[in-house]
């Protein structure tokens, strides 16, 4: 039976969003797509749902929803204290929902993004093989006051099953991000590869899903190189000596040397990061194949 969720309050930024839109880039479409994969294929698979069912990402401060209908949800990633009816929920667990009741957030205990991910999925609009949301792109790009949200109302008791799934959460207070060399990395000096990796930078307050910019400075004599491909994780180096970091909406190229590239493991501890976060570069050698 199809239902619905209504947008009481909208949260500071908060998107449905799945793995991604992969094999447009050529034309200029980024990825989008959730920016913690782990915890969007952690609430999933305890609901039982597909690995790339579209969930959705909130940031720093939680929406509150009212549900329309009975379902069942599970909250994971960033500790944003969920409450149900107002009483706290655990997050990673099976979340019973009934026709009326209201979810809120308060106070953030760890992380910078949660995602809420309901039985069956959000039902929102598909565009280019993907629900993620993209300002230009999709009808909607973030949660708004009064919008409805809509899933398939079914039931799912946690006695259902009797597996169990091993969760990591440490990586919500790592500091330390996983890096590939990029392709330009060979044309930093040695004084300049030391500082990379040796000292803690910062994360700047003007970050958000399109780049995570740095506020310390490495001094740059490179010159821009002719436009390449970027993806999420390219890690960038600007002619005045800023460092930024591609995120999940970034552009397809770009003309800055590529002096890094974040796994897919840095990426996500890389988003769970509140501005003002301290970081370090963790280098990494690409396997042998």
């Amino acid at each position: 039976m199809g239902a619905e969720i209504e947008v009481l309050q909208p949260g500071i930024f908060s998107a449905i969003q799945d793995l991604g839109r992969f094999g447009y880039q050529k034309f200029g479409v980024p990825q989008s797509g959730v920016m913690d994969r782990y915890a969007m294929r952690i609430c999933n698979l305890i609901l039982g749902n597909a690995e790339d069912s579209a969930v959705l990402e909130i940031t720093l401060q939680g929406p509150h929803l009212k549900f329309q209908a009975p379902t069942a949800i599970c909250i994971s990633g960033a500790d944003l204290s969920p409450q149900l009816n107002g009483h706290a929920k655990a997050l990673n667990m099976v979340i019973e929902i009934k026709a009326g009741d209201i979810l809120k957030f308060g106070k953030r205990i760890s992380g910078f993004r949660s995602y809420i991910g309901i039985l069956g999925g959000f039902r929102t609009e598909t565009l280019m093989n993907s629900q993620s949301w993209y300002e230009g792109l999709t009808s909607e790009f973030r949660l708004k006051k009064g919008m409805k949200l809509y899933y398939d109302s079914q039931s799912r008791k946690a006695s259902e099953t009797y597996s169990t799934v091993k969760q990591e959460t440490t990586y919500l207070a790592d500091t330390n991000i996983e890096v590939y060399p990029g392709p330009e990395f060979d044309q930093l000096t040695l004084k300049q590869k030391e500082q990379l990796l040796e000292q803690q930078w910062t994360t700047d307050e003007s970050s958000n899903r399109m780049a995570i910019q740095l506020k310390e400075d490495l001094k740059n004599e490179q010159k821009p190189i002719i436009t390449a491909p970027v993806m999420p994780g390219t890690v960038q180096l600007t002619p005045s000596g800023k460092i930024i970091i591609l995120m999940r909406d970034c552009q397809t190229t770009g003309g800055y040397p590529r002096i890094l590239q974040l796994s897919e493991k840095g990426i996500q501890v890389l988003s769970q990061k509140i501005p003002g976060s301290r970081i370090s570069f963790k280098k990494k050698d690409y396997p042998d194949f």
